[in-house]
């Protein structure tokens, strides 16, 4: 059967949502369920409609709604020991969903069916055969999911293979092994994938089934092993997009098609037309959906896949982009970068600069700027954490730039006293224009305060920052052998409508370094926002300015605006 064409069944909605913090509400289902229909999947398994009220709303919506591509299925288990198939609840709920396609898990191991079950093996090879006799009689088209099913080989092979059989003869067109533990190395299931089809296919008569492969990824070798398992003849797979699932998850949807299109002679085309470079955007919308952190780290579709941070990688990939780089990253929606950082040369400098807009010939040395960079990150900082410290590294080093504020200095206090609540209270003053401004605020905590006295104090100028946020603020240690005394670096992360930024500051006083992290996101947020911007603050200052005292002048533009 190996002229088949290639199945990728998909399970996030299912086995993903058993992901440990990963919990999608019905709307989130049915976005997902579109997004995978649209992309071109086959096969999408939409939850248990045995196992709680959410799934059993959404094959209700899903009902009504046309699919382009997709044919959903619903999963369950086998009947209960001690009921007829169409009297269990589960089997009616099944069949209830109204999907053309019902996925059946039954039990391959032992210890599963006599300490698990409570069913002796007869008992279960019984259940196996008519909850997909059940299904199959009632017009829908059945997968088996033989659970466990590398482990149940190992404890005892011939009555894992009788499940098998169990199924097919009952009418289950796709057979499913499954290495649910996640603990197989690949050589051992290609052998135990050999022997089982070797054997089956061997049976007098017996109908013809597609094969098809599902693994868990808690030796790493999900990917890997369904990758292999498809080369070796499988042509159903179940995965996940993003390798969401229990335990350390399961193998990753994304990753075994990108591999299986580019790296295999099957070259498989996206399901239903889809289009291959839209896979980091597929990944990324799913893991936005699902709430999850986009992986840095995740092969072909992470941040990180495609970025070059060593000094000989980057002048490499300056010649040759195809150098150090696996695949082309546009094949699959994703860009190369080059991380500047102290292990970074030159040509990581310059080119980093030049992805961002900003040309260094005739206007710095990339050479100085380099030396420059690691001298800063000898001192704390980290650049390739903070691209927007580093534009404005570049900014400040080149002729003529003229920043649109400066912090003259500043106070922060924390008061703890008995029966009152902390209070946090800082004053700065910051220079725009040439003129002063004295300003005070609270906060929750000194950085909170001193956020909202610079904040108090550019406002006037620079309106763009009303609409500036800070989203994300982390602090860590460098190092902690020296305990309190310890240099801090501050990333700070900002956001201006869809734009995101990280700048950071670095001291042996959080506070100050909280300072430097925050003053460089206002000032890239002014930078970025136009010179026109700053060009009306000065002006909003000039005509609010009748006194020259930096607090009257504040006080006038709040009272303008």
């Amino acid at each position: 059967m190996t002229d088949q064409p290639v199945i990728l069944y998909d399970t996030t909605l299912r086995d993903g949502t058993q992901g440990e913090n990963i919990t999608l509400s019905l709307a989130d289902k049915l976005r997902v369920a579109r997004m995978l229909d649209e992309y071109g999947f086959p096969f999408i398994e939409g939850g248990w409609p045995g196992s709680n009220p959410k799934d059993v709303e959404f094959f209700a919506a899903a009902r009504k709604q046309r699919w382009q591509t997709a044919r959903l299925a619903a999963f369950g288990s086998t009947r209960h020991k001690d009921h007829a198939a169409d009297a269990d609840p589960n089997l009616r709920e099944l069949v209830a969903a109204e999907t053309p396609v019902v996925t059946i898990f039954g039990k391959s191991w032992l210890l599963h069916v006599t300490e698990v079950l409570g069913a002796t093996p007869q008992q279960n090879l019984d259940m196996v055969a008519d909850s997909v006799r059940f299904i199959v009689e009632r017009g829908r088209e059945a997968v088996y999911d033989a659970e466990h099913f590398f482990d149940g080989y190992r404890a005892d092979r011939d009555y894992a293979l009788s499940t098998l059989r169990a199924a097919r003869e009952a009418g289950a067109g796709t057979l499913v092994l499954c290495d649910t533990n996640g603990g197989t190395l690949t050589d051992d299931l290609l052998r135990i994938l050999a022997d089982v089809r070797a054997t089956l296919e061997r049976d007098a008569a017996a109908p013809a089934v597609t094969w098809g492969i599902h693994t868990h990824n808690d030796a790493e070798l999900a990917v890997a092993n369904s990758v292999a398992a498809v080369q070796a003849g499988v042509r159903h797979v179940q995965a996940t997009i993003n390798g969401y699932g229990e335990r350390c998850g399961n193998a990753n949807m994304v990753s075994i098609l990108a591999n299986l299109a580019l790296k295999t002679e099957l070259g498989l085309t996206p399901p239903g037309g889809g289009d291959l470079g839209a896979l980091t955007e597929l990944s990324r919308s799913v893991a936005e959906i699902a709430n999850q952190t986009p992986n840095d780290y995740q092969p072909y579709v992470g941040k990180s896949a495609f970025a070059h941070k060593g000094g000989v990688h980057g002048a490499a990939v300056a010649k040759v982009e195809r150098s150090y780089q696996h695949v082309d990253p546009t094949a699959v929606g994703n860009v190369g970068r080059l991380v500047v950082s102290e292990l970074g040369g030159r040509a990581n400098t310059a080119i980093r600069a030049r992805q961002l807009g900003h040309e260094l010939e005739g206007v710095l040395d990339p050479r100085e700027l380099s030396r420059l960079i690691k001298q800063l990150e000898h001192e704390g900082l980290a650049f390739e954490g903070a691209e927007a410290s580093f534009e404005l590294l570049i900014r400040r080093n080149t002729p003529g730039y003229a920043p649109p504020f400066r912090i003259v200095d500043y106070t922060c206090l924390v008061e703890q006293r008995a029966g009152r609540e902390l209070l946090a209270e800082a004053t700065v003053k910051v220079e725009v224009a040439g003129e002063v401004l004295h300003t005070a605020a609270d906060g929750n905590g000194p950085v909170n305060a001193l956020d909202g006295a610079l904040r108090k104090a550019l406002g006037a100028f620079y309106p763009v920052l009303d609409g500036v946020h800070l989203v994300d603020y982390k602090v860590r240690i460098l190092d902690g052998a020296t305990a309190t005394a310890a240099r801090t670096r501050v990333i700070i992360d900002t956001q201006h409508g869809s734009d995101t930024w990280s700048t950071m500051g670095s001291d042996t006083n959080i506070i100050a370094a909280s300072a430097q992290a925050l003053a460089d996101s206002l000032e890239y947020a002014i930078w970025k926002s136009g010179a026109e911007v700053q060009r009306r603050g000065e002006r909003h200052f000039a005509r609010s300015n009748g006194s020259g005292e930096g607090g009257d002048a504040l006080a006038a533009a709040e009272a303008a605006s």
